[in-house]
């Protein structure tokens, strides 16, 4: 970070501790005095908004030009805050055109909104965002809806916006405060750092402090050489004594964190990492077989999974992995190992390429036909193609979507029976 930057995530950090303190002398009181989110989520009428901005969405969208109009508005409004964004607001852009579409088609089911969005708040710490941005942010959004629809725009379209804006931006408040008491970030030290294939690094780091979360999770990484530029990878190990993580990096494109990750980083250097996310992790007890599918870097959970599995020493359930070789493992011992020391693990690779407009039917069809998976836990990782096709085919097989789980499909894609990038978290875009 630059020193500007760095001074002021140290002045963020103070402030945290002194709220940390009056969270702990005033225990179930939030600062603002409102109310809890989840209360607010019974009483607010979510559908209603929905219909309204639907109704109107062309007015707005593409939300190419809104989300000019609102960076626009916001940068003019506090210009300090362009420090907190990366160089290129390419990605910044996509992003956020995700999590419009994203609220707005699930603003009938607000419970799932403030999951979601707690989550994200708690996330957002490390950015160094306070609650008080939120407050430009919702000027800024207006400023810009009344710039992108012109004269057809009325109260009541700008009334829905905002009412979904503060209910998800109360969500995020109360997940930033209740993560008072963990760091914002942790520094980690990166011990390994190996080229597997071109494009394709494996990468180990130590975090300087306890660094909590669960196989089968992912978390948000930054480099140095892009400070303000954060990509979601999985965690390619279980937790282990030695605190030691593994993240598998695919490059995707250049000039971005996953070149800066796989070309440009060394032993020694420190890394950033936000707090771990993500569901795709086993029950506890465990009580069915599971059944994995991974390619590509979505190999990276599946090893952690199977790893916490080994550890658990589980056995008396089974695990059926199978995974996509089209473009060659390129961590072939792992599984291959795995398999030979677990007598309860059976390794499926699938060899062959679909078609190019649907690259792993096969594999799907090949998982269809393999077995009866209708009273399994599957976990699916990969590509979003690949978490698509097989997904759709597992729903086809009547496994409950409840039992299919997954990192969540890009918004733009379509859904698919259920729930970012997908498993090895690789659809940085950079």
């Amino acid at each position: 970070m630059t020193t500007v930057n760095a001074d002021y995530h140290a002045l963020l950090a103070r402030h945290d501790a002194m709220r940390l303190r009056r969270q702990l002398l005033t225990p179930g009181q939030r600062p603002d005095g409102a109310p809890a989110v989840h209360e607010a989520a019974r009483t607010y009428d979510g559908a209603a908004d929905q219909r309204v901005i639907t109704h109107h969405l062309d007015l707005v969208t593409p939300f190419d030009g809104l989300i000019s109009h609102l960076y626009d508005a916001m940068f003019a409004q506090r210009p300090f805050l362009r420090s907190l964004f990366p160089a290129s607001m390419e990605f910044q852009r996509k992003h956020l055109a995700d999590i419009l579409r994203y609220l707005i088609d699930h603003l009938h089911r607000p419970e799932e909104i403030v999951a979601v969005f707690t989550r994200l708040g708690r996330d957002h710490r490390k950015l160094g965002v306070r609650p008080a941005h939120f407050a430009t942010f919702e000027t800024a959004l207006r400023e810009a809806l009344h710039r992108s629809a012109g004269p057809r725009w009325n109260e009541a379209m700008e009334g829905a916006w905002l009412r979904m804006l503060r209910f998800a931006v109360a969500a995020m408040v109360e997940g930033a405060e209740a993560a008072l008491a963990e760091p914002p970030a942790w520094q980690a030290t990166v011990t390994a750092h190996q080229v597997r294939r071109p494009g394709l690094a494996v990468l180990r780091v130590r975090p300087h402090e306890p660094y909590p979360y669960r196989a089968g999770q992912y978390a948000s990484v930054a480099s140095p050489l892009l400070p303000q530029a954060w990509r979601q990878y999985s965690l390619a190990r279980a937790p282990w004594p030695d605190g030691e993580l593994e993240f598998h990096v695919r490059r995707t494109g250049t000039g971005g964190v996953s070149e800066a990750l796989v070309a440009h980083t060394r032993v020694g250097d420190t890394l950033r990492l936000g707090p771990a996310g993500g569901t795709m992790t086993l029950d506890d007890p465990l009580t069915r077989d599971v059944l994995l599918v991974a390619g590509d870097t979505g190999w990276a959970p599946a090893k952690a999974l199977l790893e916490e599995l080994a550890a658990r020493r589980t056995a008396h359930r089974t695990a059926h992995l199978f995974l996509d070789a089209r473009s060659g493992l390129y961590d072939i011992e792992s599984p291959t190992d795995l398999e030979r020391r677990h007598p309860w693990l059976r390794v499926v690779p699938v060899l062959g390429e679909g078609p190019a407009t649907d690259p792993y039917r096969r594999l799907a069809e090949v998982v269809g036909r393999h077995g009866d998976w209708s009273e399994h836990v599957a976990f699916v990782s990969g590509p979003p193609a690949l978490v698509g096709a097989t997904v759709d085919r597992l729903a086809a097989a009547r496994l409950p979507a409840a039992r299919v789980r997954h990192d969540p499909l890009p918004v733009t894609a379509p859904p698919a029976g259920a729930r970012r990038a997908v498993g090895g978290a690789a659809a940085d875009g950079g």
